[in-house]
């Protein structure tokens, strides 16, 4: 099976891959800019998220598989492929087993090595959801603040909700699935692995993620890499500050 994406202009190929929860419509704006700046942006949902097919095999090792088929479907060559938090280890790992099939990496607010994991709340929240009672966004936002208090993380997840029929929401990613097995997102790249080629790490000065003891792993695992952080960010850099993020992998890319 192959992962939907929604691809926008023409010219050389940039993939984006979204974090945990997330969509490829997380990119759209972004995507639409790079698209001016003459590339084709393939901008995918992974397995279990968005428009994707629903697996219950959830791991790195067919994410990155799942692009690797998607790459030579669409008979991509040398693209420039971009990560997120968990779309970032996909990315990583993509690039380390494929370097023939990628000429630039770039990896957003995550490092190479393990994280304990941190979505319970979110995870159940999302679980108790009663799409019997919640008839609205809104209801669901209300419902949601009770497990997840900031509001910018409630929109991020309640673009998952769509309309199964008319009256009934529902959301797109595979919650059982995602919820029975979220460990595998915090897994580590195995250590022998090596990507050679140029590579962005970009961290938010907000964010914990990619910290000054990380640094030593990154240049191992990536030794022609160089790490850049986005000021006024958070995880979310490339949403809580998007023309930052845009220039700093536009200056890179072109």
């Amino acid at each position: 099976m192959l992962l939907h994406s929604n691809i926008l202009g023409s010219g050389r190929p940039l993939i984006i891959l979204h974090g945990f929860l997330g969509m490829s419509d997380n990119w759209k704006t972004l995507g639409k800019r790079f698209a001016e700046h003459n590339f084709e942006v393939h901008l995918i949902d992974q397995r279990n998220h968005g428009r994707s097919y629903h697996d219950d095999t959830f791991n790195y090792e067919v994410m990155s598989a799942d692009l690797e088929a998607y790459v030579k479907h669409h008979q991509l060559e040398a693209s420039i492929v971009l990560g997120h938090s968990m779309g970032g280890k996909t990315a990583m790992l993509f690039a380390c087993l494929n370097p023939d099939l990628v000429s630039k990496l770039i990896v957003a607010d995550i490092a190479p090595r393990f994280y304990p994991t941190h979505h319970e709340a979110i995870l159940e929240g999302l679980s108790s959801l009663d799409f019997d009672e919640i008839g609205s966004r809104s209801e669901a936002d209300d419902f949601l603040a009770n497990y997840v208090s900031d509001f910018g993380t409630r929109q991020f997840l309640l673009k998952n909700l769509y309309w199964i029929e008319k009256g009934k929401l529902g959301l797109r990613i595979n919650l059982k699935i995602l919820k029975a097995q979220v460990e595998e997102v915090g897994e580590a790249l195995p250590k022998h692995l090596v990507f050679h080629k140029e590579s962005l790490f970009l961290r938010g000065d907000r964010s914990e993620y990619i910290s000054a003891n990380d640094e030593p792993l990154i240049r191992l695992q990536f030794p022609n890499s160089k790490i850049e952080t986005i000021e006024k960010a958070g995880h979310w850099l490339h949403a809580e500050n998007p023309q930052a993020f845009f220039e700093e992998v536009l200056k890179f890319i072109d």
